[in-house]
């Protein structure tokens, strides 16, 4: 049976995939919450301006109100931090773009500040993963204002607007602490202890265990991740890390593991009852040295995080650049629809960018045909024009989980909208104009993306490979002691799961970008295997793996 060598196109077919890139999946577990905070807080500030007749600042105060968007899978201090940076940023990135608008109406000038704007932006919300919805939200108000017309004297004033509306934001953000302070942290237990019951439930050898691993094992460093992201250790805190310890045992010993039993904290987790406790015995104390030990550790740094980022800040800047330019060539009035199609094409890698283009444009057009359905409301009463922004605002967010074409239906008329603000505008010109740029901006941003090589996914797979290779010796010299100290071992499983996660992140990435060396495959699979042989003896050794406890609640523990 003969083979036919792959050719240059057969290459970049498949790594452009058109199969399930519009399929729906399932919602985000809170996606609800985002929902419901940016309705809360959106309408208050628009009703207040539709009273006092200046619907014409809501652009401003809708700045700051879509800030609530952000952090709400974060326990509620690192929440407090991140909405505060995200506030911060999106009142500094406002007054930016103001001061330029005032200063110059040159449209060239004004793109490419956009441009390196949005590079920024990128740069930092990825450093920091600052999380959904990523810089896109941030580019949108920033670009949008720089195109609006401003004198140098009334920015103080806008950027007030933004900065209080911002505040309320927080408070909303903040809010729902006052009744479970504990819900993100009891969120990212339940979903690590599910994830590691399905990998339970293949025992290891089952069909699809590799893929139910993989995911496992990235939901339980997502609850590490929460877990540690404040230094307070309360007792739910230290309840719900022993319940993630758990979750990790079954990843070392699936076939040992009661998968009923690991659901069942699930749902008891996500309540509001007591938190069960799990394996409270002498082992369980030694595990939770290597907690403590960690939260002490000094952590790297996020800016160490932008050397790898280069390429991806480099498309950014590029492909948001060129966009904008190709719409000023057409004579588009708003070339900035362009230059926020172009941002928010770029993830991770060359395949997932493609996805995205192709789910944005499907998404942007027919968002338009639902524009041009509401408008004639929106034209007839004021009243209706807000309501109709805060329905799309909470219909993008219930929406986007599922896939981001489908939630960008709601986007695009709520874009369109908020124009509507500052006065009616033909809807035929907005319609085509948006439709145009979205078309234009998605080819140059994809464009710019191929243009712009991503080749140090190799180095970075490299990096992982021996970042694992060396955890797994540290953790394999410790096997051979005698009687290696708890703390010490505990530290070292933990940092083997977290590097072993890392690294297959990395895989994922390198596998999607084009125009690099052949990927060590072979030796991903190999050092993958290795370390989660090394993983399971240190299980055992800690004593770790023992008969789980029934669950039944011994110390009332509640959020």
């Amino acid at each position: 049976m003969s083979s036919v060598p792959p050719t240059p196109l057969n290459r970049i077919a498949r790594h452009l995939p058109l199969a399930g890139v519009l399929r729906l999946g399932r919602p985000s577990d809170i996606w609800f919450k985002p929902a419901l905070s940016v309705v809360v807080s959106v309408a208050p500030p628009n009703l207040t301006l539709l009273f006092l007749g200046r619907l014409d600042l809501a652009m401003y105060t809708m700045a700051g109100s879509l800030c609530a968007l952000y952090a709400h899978n974060r326990p509620y201090a690192a929440r407090a931090r991140a909405l505060s940076w995200v506030v911060l940023g999106m009142v500094g990135g406002l007054a930016l773009a103001l001061v330029t608008a005032s200063l110059t109406t040159d449209p060239v000038i004004l793109v490419t500040v956009g441009a390196l704007m949005t590079a920024v932006q990128k740069a930092l919300c990825d450093a920091t993963r600052i999380g959904p919805p990523g810089n896109v939200i941030l580019t949108f108000i920033s670009s949008a204002s720089l195109f609006a017309p401003q004198s140098l004297g009334q920015v103080p004033a806008h950027v007030a607007l933004a900065a209080v509306a911002g505040v309320w934001s927080w408070l909303v953000g903040m809010a729902p602490g006052l009744l479970r302070p504990h819900g993100p942290e009891r969120r990212a237990t339940a979903q690590a202890l599910n994830a590691a019951a399905a990998y339970a439930a293949t025992r290891g050898t089952g069909d699809g265990h590799a893929r139910s691993r993989a995911a496992a094992a990235a939901a339980v460093q997502a609850a590490w991740q929460t877990l540690l992201s404040t230094g307070t250790r309360t007792a739910p805190r230290r309840a719900l890390e022993r319940l993630v310890v758990r979750a990790e045992v079954a990843l070392a010993a699936p076939a040992d593991t009661d998968p009923d039993q690991l659901r069942t904290w699930a749902r008891e987790v996500r309540g509001t009852g007591a938190i069960p406790q799990a394996g409270v015995t002498a082992a369980a104390a030694d595990e939770l040295l290597g907690v403590d030990a960690e939260i002490a550790a000094p952590r790297r740094p996020w800016w160490r995080q932008l050397g790898p980022l280069t390429p991806i800040v480099v498309r950014t800047a590029l492909g948001c650049a060129l966009a904008g330019y190709a719409s000023l060539a057409l004579g588009i009035g708003r070339p900035y629809w362009a230059l926020v199609t172009a941002a928010s094409l770029y993830q991770a890698n060359m395949t997932l960018t493609w996805r995205r283009g192709i789910q944005r444009v499907v998404g942007n057009l027919v968002g338009v045909l639902v524009f041009a359905a509401v408008i004639p409301l929106a034209h007839a009463n004021d009243l209706a024009l807000v309501l109709l922004c805060v329905a799309f605002n909470f219909g993008a967010e219930a929406l986007i989980g599922r896939n981001y074409w489908l939630g960008s239906i709601c986007v695009t008329p709520l874009a369109l909208l908020i124009i509507e603000f500052a006065g009616h505008h033909e809807p035929g010109e907005l319609i085509t104009e948006r439709a145009v740029d979205t078309v234009v901006g998605a080819l140059v941003g994809f464009v710019a993306a191929v243009a712009v090589t991503n080749r140090r996914a190799g180095d970075r797979m490299e990096h992982a490979l021996t970042a694992v290779d060396g955890a797994r010796e540290r953790a394999a010299r410790l096997l051979a002691e005698e009687r290696p100290a708890p703390a010490a071992l505990e530290s070292a499983r933990r940092n083997l799961a977290a590097v072993l996660v890392d690294l297959r992140a990395t895989a994922d990435a390198a596998s999607g970008e084009w125009w690099q060396r052949a990927l060590p495959q072979e030796r991903v699979v190999l050092s993958e295997q290795s370390a989660h042989r090394t993983l399971a003896a240190t299980i055992r050794r800690q004593g770790l793996h023992a008969p789980a406890s029934t669950g039944e609640t011994t110390e009332d523990v509640r959020p």
